[in-house]
């Protein structure tokens, strides 16, 4: 059963899971990781798109 998640922590979690299928599966597209994500977190469209960014190394 899913749960609602303190604002900010679905990010942190979803990034730092991103990070390790990057690391797991480095020839892996990403948008089908953020896509992923997305589901697998409950991430907003604002989210969606910071985590798309973060791992294009457009933010560090």
């Amino acid at each position: 059963m899913p749960t609602i998640l303190p604002e900010g922590d679905a990010i942190r979690k979803a990034t730092r899971w991103a990070s390790q299928e990057r690391q797991q599966q480095p020839d892996k597209n990403i948008n089908v990781i953020v896509e992923e994500a997305c589901l697998r977190f409950n991430l907003s469209p604002k989210d969606s798109a910071f985590l798309s960014r973060f791992l294009k190394g457009e933010i560090t």
